[in-house]
């Protein structure tokens, strides 16, 4: 099939980058022309694991073509693809100007019959919307559909290929039937391909994304309660997962979440319910718990100093949202380096994928370090924000030699407490039972003790 793609972000270029590895000829379009020049020269905007090498191999084929000449690629398209950002407006609901503007545009530049499906996350209502204002445009037949996404930043091309479910809502069977011939390569194994209402779609993303933030924010106030009560979230999680009605998913405890969809859509459903006389208690609560939650790490680290806080120097691991991405959008990093600045702590910071993004926001006011081991040298206490896998089996004797006091404020619970207690660190992590350090060191000084409680 012949798709355009508007709109190059993540969700553009991932979507339009699948589509041409399984055969397609796809355009994507940008109205940002720097960024189309980059994209021909192999210059990709975000990372993403896999994507540079797709990018690269399509494009050299000539299934993947970059453009900012929105007309000519809507033309010579089947299908266009609806894929720019709707970010949170000032009232707390998404921002539709560029949904809007690009619908007016694919409007004016139609030649025949296409089909118009939006990608981009929208509030309910929107498909409806969207059909009407380029209806007001152009004579020529069309069809608008809406196909969520539900790609994971990090895992993004996984998921593309190999769906767990298609969403499509449609007005006609006819556009539900060319979209699931399109979706095809991607449904071998059988996945689903589920049919519905524009509006059931468009409210089936939202859906999701508050029942996953849901399930973070429940597990954190737990884990923030456990803590209080000297039990451990790890095992109470365990305790809890192994019931078929809960699972395991999305209930690791840490510092909150971020990005670009689930803080946004949570406020715009809060937004959605209030403007039909709804409440939203529950949602109200979860950004609320989520909010307080990126500041956890603060209130240790903080307190641990004390009065001696100024002039100390904190390392911190991880400023990316989430592993495998550069993505800081809504990160506790940032939450975290703002609180320390402001109390006059100097910070040493490591992220594998996410410094260029962070040094445009503080410049100078941090050091970057290209090495994790790096950002502890002359440290007085580690952070760690983000669960990259290179931060899980660290050498803990290069690390307490490093630091100047042996201190690790673990975000992500990556680490066992009663094992880094005996190699002498002081340890907190999020939802944990404190564990006493001298304790323990005296216990291994005075008596044979079998390691295998250790073990994680």
């Amino acid at each position: 099939m012949k798709i355009t793609v508007i709109g190059t972000g993540y969700v553009g270029l991932v979507s339009g980058t699948c589509f041409a590895e399984s055969g397609n000829d796809v355009i994507c379009v940008d109205k940002v022309e720097d960024k189309i020049t980059k994209l021909e020269q192999g210059i990709i905007p975000i990372y993403e694991p896999g994507l540079s090498e797709l990018v690269h191999r399509n494009f050299r084929d000539g299934r993947l073509r970059f453009t900012t000449d929105l007309a000519t690629a809507v033309i010579e398209s089947d299908i266009v693809f609806i894929a720019v950002g709707t970010p949170q407006g000032d009232d707390g609901g998404a921002d539709l100007r560029g949904v809007w503007a690009v619908g007016e545009r694919i409007a004016r530049s139609l030649d025949g019959p296409k089909i118009i499906v939006i990608k981009s996350t929208v509030p309910v209502g929107t498909n409806a919307e969207l059909a009407r204002r380029m209806a007001a445009v152009t004579d020529i037949p069309f069809d608008v559909a809406n196909n969520p996404e539900f790609l994971k930043e990090g895992a993004a091309i996984d998921d593309f290929n190999k769906p767990d479910r298609v969403v499509v809502g449609v007005r006609r069977p006819e556009v539900g039937e060319r979209l699931r011939e399109l979706y095809g390569p991607f449904l071998r194994t059988d996945r689903p391909f589920l049919v519905m209402t524009p509006e059931s779609a468009e409210m089936t993303k939202y859906v999701a994304n508050c029942l996953l933030a849901t399930k973070i924010s429940f597990i954190n106030e737990m884990a923030n309660l456990c803590e209080a009560f000297n039990a451990d979230i790890n095992e109470v999680r365990r305790g809890i997962g192994h019931d078929q009605r809960i699972g395991f998913s999305f209930l690791f405890p840490g510092v909150g979440y971020g990005g670009s969809c689930f803080p946004k859509d949570i406020r715009a459903v809060i937004h959605m319910a209030q403007s039909r006389g709804l409440p939203a208690r529950m949602m109200e609560s979860v950004d609320v718990v989520n909010e307080a939650q990126k500041d956890v790490l603060v209130h240790k680290i903080l307190g641990h100093f004390g009065d001696e806080a100024k002039g100390k120097t904190v390392a911190i691991w991880g400023l990316a949202f989430k592993p495998r991405t550069d993505d800081i959008r809504e990160a506790p990093s940032l939450v975290l380096i703002d609180a320390l600045l402001k109390a006059g702590v100097s910070i040493r910071v490591h992220d594998p994928e996410a410094i260029p993004n962070v040094r445009e926001i503080y410049g100078d006011k941090i050091i970057y370090c290209d090495r994790p081991y790096g950002a502890l040298e002359q440290a007085d206490a580690l952070a760690i924000v983000t669960e990259w896998n290179e931060f899980r089996n660290p050498d803990f004797d290069v690390m307490i030699r490093l630091l100047r006091s042996p201190v690790i404020f673990d975000g992500r619970n990556l680490y066992n407490p009663t094992k880094m207690a005996a190699q002498g660190f002081v340890y907190q992590g999020i939802g944990r039972a404190r564990v006493d350090r001298d304790a323990i060191l005296q216990a291994f000084s005075t008596a044979e003790t079998d390691w295998q409680f250790l073990r994680d």
